[in-house]
């Protein structure tokens, strides 16, 4: 909750009457996520809402536990049904990448279940990790410079917020094992019944990020510190050089 309430406080990413759309997957991270704004909640010298909406592919997935849990924990929740699943059987090739379409069509439900609930904001649950992952894999595989903010705006005007984004994945891991929370599992994952390539990219420089850390025990430390401190007058952008 501290580096909740740091993180908040660096970017504002949490404000006075916002009405905030949080993405509920199920997993340890979104979990941890509405947990976590519900304390803020409780905590925070300002008034906001926000309702968890979680986004049914339309593969017959089972909420139940979930559905029960957010009650238990009076959390306002909605799951919004789609036919993202069948839609995917049209589109995807066999043996072609999933990952980016299913996220793309995830993303833009969420946009549009916030305008229905009249939200101003999204809240993602992406953590540190998962913008060096995207760091590396921009880097590596794209030749870009580019990570995750911790707040945009997007096309449709919602501003889009992340949280967690300076907390580690094991500290949401631990959060959730230590407090029994009904994690959703691969079970919900629409590549389970794809005959799709694997995400292979990700796992990698998951893998060296992780050997990585091993010989230099700060390297997440200095990650976030980097992404706060970019030289862009030292990279080659030829406009730059028109002196």
């Amino acid at each position: 909750m501290s580096k909740l309430g740091k993180t908040n406080a660096e970017f504002n990413l949490i404000e006075e009457g916002d009405k905030i759309l949080v993405g509920l997957s199920g997993g340890k991270d979104s979990l941890t996520m509405v947990h976590a704004l519900r304390e803020q909640q409780r905590r925070a010298p300002f008034k906001f809402e926000f309702i968890a909406v979680t986004v049914s592919y339309g593969m017959g997935e089972n909420f139940d536990k979930l559905i029960a849990h957010c009650k238990e924990y009076d959390i306002a929740h909605a799951v919004h049904d789609t036919q993202i699943y069948d839609l995917a059987g049209e589109k995807i090739r066999k043996n072609s990448s999933f990952c980016s379409f299913f996220s793309r069509m995830r993303r833009g439900s969420l946009y549009s279940v916030a305008e229905k609930y009249g939200c101003n904001k999204v809240a993602l649950g992406h953590h540190m990790d998962d913008a060096a992952e995207s760091f590396f894999m921009n880097f590596i595989y794209n030749g870009q410079m580019r990570s995750l903010a911790p707040k945009y705006r997007a096309e449709n005007g919602l501003i889009v917020i992340r949280p967690l984004i300076q907390m580690r994945e094991r500290q949401l891991a631990a959060c959730a094992v230590d407090n029994s929370m009904p994690t959703v599992g691969d079970e919900a994952c629409p590549s389970m019944r794809f005959d799709v390539k694997m995400p292979h990219a990700r796992a990698r420089t998951k893998e060296m990020l992780k050997n990585m850390e091993k010989e230099f025990p700060s390297l997440f430390t200095s990650l976030n510190a980097a992404f706060k401190n970019i030289s862009e007058d030292s990279f080659f952008e030829k406009e730059k050089f028109n002196i």
